[in-house]
């Protein structure tokens, strides 16, 4: 590389000296102001000279020189156009030489696969003082993180990476080059000279140094690169911990595991004047109380407010959390972790599985920091930055860039808010357990990181797998649109190279994580005989959902989504997918469809299903062969559900139900937000999305006995102007259920699960009003959008809206009975962490905490 550089770089590297009373560091020395300059071989041979002649500098291999030669051999680095020599200066005192180089030109041509911006580097440290009491702890440390800091920053080299060459025997420069981030590639023979070496070509990038020790020294690292997992800090942590406590304690309280009492204790205040430990009730909202709940010895107080459904909203800074100790109360640290541990013997989780629900409780904690911290560092949008695309102005769809141009801006919008969603199941408290993600997954595959990723092809003999199409679906048709004709190609030529007819196989996309950890271990055998063929990453990129095993492509947004067998633990389930059950999957959902086509009533209401129009599995594998079956056979299989995004036009904007329960980092809800940005009043508001949502459930219940699984993230809405238009219904073929006698088609009779009118109703009172609407009634009620008692109005007139244009129906299912059965869920997941229901007798499999009070009960005098 040429030099043109002559300007003086300084950096300042200080240490400091730290003692701690558990193990004494070893005391360090600032070395001070460490300086470079290009060589004069002139003014610096001689003090060069001194350095190579040293015993200490055996492996430069330069002792024997004069310092005449010294001097011919500055001249000449310093006139080559590829490499450049530096003295280095500490305290304004020469210290070390450094030299830089082309390695793509200089000593490491034919040997090193340069890239651009490579950048190679020599460093010669003076050697140490012979008096002890001279030499200067860690200014070799100091100059080390000095001259590659040099290398890689713009003032200096400017390289993207550093690569050195030592000696293999030099053990002292190969720990120093660990220490500022270097990786061995691999040991290569470089001819120096004249004298052949065999070193150990090593490379070091900007994030190498500055996530490594000395990068840290040099002041270059970063939050995200010196800070191996920096999401994991005290105050994001403290946030995170009184998050998921007042989630425990509201919706543990609602499950009825406890009863948190009045407090008879006065709030107290500080000799300042400041609030002692609760809330200070005079700025509290309206209707808010204190709260007390003693557990064996320990004691929490909270503000909360409670509303219909005896749900809970408490207040997560109010949260105190106490012990008694020699008479005297003693504050403890607000935990989430240890307040589940102090409730076991309440919540009577299994002693042989607590301590897998409170990993799992610790990874939803990790990932409410991380959540956080994007929020506050500005990667992830807060409330005002989603209204902005959800809400757009008059002209943002007029852009001339036509119905592509469209559907991109709609599925920005669209994916930005499902990246941006911070909650997750909204009663579950360990909704975002993922077992089996490292940091790195998390980073690459969690949702809520916005990440693309690409999906990775398996071939799978067509003998030991089946494919199962919708309606006027081809095999051909399904391939052809999914991939493109390279990518066919490609396969199709991986196949035959190993001698394979592609003929004899089926495709299947898996997840990377799935490919990495479960197929070329869990399923060795069958890849190992060619059942499974691995055929690499497909082309489009694709985003994942909320739902974590589902995929939205981000290259061709009205393409299908596709989900995956993901297989990793997550809220009470290994998540995969059955094979068995995707043999049926597109038939449901063909059924399904033509049910809601054909009605006239959800036809107007724009009630509409994403079908799943394509199923794939493979049962080769000899889990499938076992006696019992197990989670082993739904790790490999996937279907393609239809895209809202071409259903959609320039105006409307898609969002998943679940953000209507989103809290930003602020505490700001979208649903607030959405509904003042609308320029409706809140009723109106409410009952358009009602008309849209709550409406066409009814109607699918009583008039056909199908009940959906319509919690937040099953469901699309479709908004304009800030208004929900009408929705879109998601996740057929698993979750749907017929529970009448009604005629059903050969292979949708698994559907089937017949249940007396009492527990019919619950596919609304429970999954709608409990598992949906209680929590949006209360967000709305806390920010004074829109009072309690007038949202259950809006939700009482929509259900006698329907039983007025449906007379003879609203007989068969009495939606607004007094009371109905308490149906729990975080108690089905404390009962078994690892499966909370059994999916083929999911009836049988809940837990019911009595009844509850309906707050849409017929009160009308008959």
């Amino acid at each position: 590389m040429t030099t043109t550089t002559t300007a003086t770089t300084t950096t300042t590297a200080t240490t400091t000296t730290t003692t701690t009373t558990a193990t004494a560091r070893p005391a360090r020395v600032a070395p001070g102001a460490v300086s470079l300059q290009p060589v004069d071989p002139a003014r610096d041979a001689a003090v060069v000279h001194a350095w190579l002649a040293h015993p200490a500098s055996v492996f430069w291999h330069m002792g024997h020189l004069s310092a005449a030669e010294v001097r011919d051999y500055l001249t000449d680095v310093a006139a080559d156009a590829d490499q450049d020599g530096w003295l280095g200066r500490v305290d304004g005192r020469p210290a070390f030489y450094a030299e830089t180089y082309d390695p793509g030109r200089v000593l490491l041509a034919g040997i090193h696969d340069a890239l651009p911006g490579d950048v190679g580097m020599h460093l010669l440290v003076a050697p140490p003082p012979d008096d002890p009491a001279d030499r200067r702890p860690g200014l070799t440390d100091a100059v080390m993180a000095a001259v590659v800091r040099f290398c890689l920053a713009p003032d200096g080299r400017g390289a993207a990476r550093v690569v050195v060459e030592p000696d293999v025997t030099h053990r002292a420069v190969a720990v120093k080059n660990a220490a500022a981030g270097f990786r061995v590639l691999r040991d290569v023979e470089v001819n120096d000279g004249g004298r052949t070496k065999r070193a150990a070509l090593s490379v070091c990038t900007r994030g190498d140094f500055a996530a490594s020790p000395l990068g840290v020294l040099a002041g270059v690292g970063d939050a995200a690169a010196g800070d191996l997992a920096p999401h994991l800090r005290p105050d994001l942590a403290e946030h995170a911990h009184r998050h998921l406590a007042a989630k425990a304690l509201a919706e543990l309280a609602h499950e009825r595991l406890f009863r948190p009492e009045p407090d008879p204790v006065p709030e107290r205040r500080e000799p300042d004047g400041g609030p002692g430990p609760g809330v200070d009730t005079d700025r509290a909202p309206s209707g808010t109380g204190r709260y007390v709940l003693a557990i064996d010895g320990v004691t929490y107080r909270f503000a909360a407010r409670t509303f219909a459904l005896e749900h809970w909203v408490v207040d997560p800074a109010s949260i105190t959390r106490t012990a008694s100790a020699g008479g005297h109360d003693v504050e403890l640290p607000v935990d989430a972790l240890e307040l589940v541990a102090e409730l076991q013997p309440s919540l009577r989780i299994p002693d042989d599985l607590v301590a897998t629900y409170l990993e799992e409780l610790s990874s939803t904690l990790a990932a409410a920091c991380a959540k956080q911290e994007r929020e506050l560092n500005g990667a992830s949008p807060q409330v005002p930055g989603l209204l902005a695309g959800l809400v757009p102005t008059a002209t943002a769809d007029d852009a001339d860039d036509g119905p592509a141009g469209d559907d991109r801006r709609r599925a920005d919008a669209f994916q930005a808010a499902e990246a941006a969603m911070t909650e997750g199941h909204p009663g579950f408290l360990a909704n975002n357990g993922r077992i089996g993600f490292s940091l790195d997954d998390y980073r690459a595959y969690a949702p809520e990181r916005g990440e693309r990723m690409r999906l990775v092809w398996l071939a799978a003999r067509r003998e030991h797998a089946h494919l199962a199409l919708g309606d006027g679906l081809t095999e051909e048709g399904l391939y052809g649109d999914e991939l493109s004709g390279a990518e066919r190609a490609a396969f199709a030529d991986r196949l035959a190279g190993r001698g394979l007819d592609p003929a004899d196989y089926l495709y299947l996309p898996v997840h990377p994580w799935q490919w990495q950890h479960r197929v070329p271990i869990t399923f060795a055998a069958d890849v190992a005989r060619g059942d499974l063929v691995p055929l690499g990453q497909g082309a489009d990129a694709y985003q994942p959902q909320q739902s974590i095993r589902t995929m939205f492509n981000r290259t061709r947004p009205e393409r299908h989504y596709v989900k995956v067998a993901l297989a990793i633990q997550n809220m009470g389930f290994l998540r995969g997918l059955s094979p068995a059950y995707m043999r049926a999957t597109p038939a449901i959902n063909d059924w399904v469809a033509a049910v809601v086509e054909g009605d006239a009533t959800l036809r107007a209401a724009g009630f509409q299903v994403l079908r799943e129009r394509a199923a794939v599995g493979y049962t080769g594998d000899v889990y499938h062969r076992t006696a019992r079956p197990s989670a082993h056979r739904k790790m490999l299989a996937a279907l393609w559900r239809e895209s809202p995004v071409p259903r959609t036009a320039p105006g409307e904007r898609l969002v998943t139900m679940a953000s209507l329960l989103h809290r930003d980092a602020s505490g700001r809800s979208l649903a607030t937000a959405l509904v003042r940005a609308s320029g409706v009043m809140p009723e109106e508001w409410l009952r358009a999305y009602l008309d849209a949502y709550l409406y066409p459930l009814v109607h699918c219940l009583r008039a056909h006995d199908l009940a959906f699984m319509p919690h937040g993230e099953n469901l699309v809405l479709v908004l304009r102007d800030g208004v929900v238009q009408r929705v879109f219904m998601k996740d057929i073929g698993e979750e749907i259920a017929v529970l009448g006698t009604r005629d059903l088609p050969p292979g949708v009779e698994r559907v089937r699960g017949v249940v007396d009118a009492d527990e019919k109703a619950l596919a609304i009172l429970t999954d709608v009003f409990d598992g949906v609407l209680r929590h949006l009634a209360g967000i709305l009620a806390v920010d004074g959008v829109l009072a309690e008692d007038r949202f259950w109005a809006v939700v009482a007139d929509v259900v006698d809206r329907h039983g007025a244009e449906h007379p003879d129906l609203a007989r068969r299912v009495d939606l607004r009975v007094p009371r109905f059965a308490h149906s729990c869920l975080n108690r089905l997941q404390l009962r078994n962490t690892l499966q909370m229901v059994d999916l083929t007798d999911q009836s049988a499999s809940l837990l019911y905490a009595g009844t509850m009070a309906n707050p849409v009960a017929d009160t009308r005098a008959p």
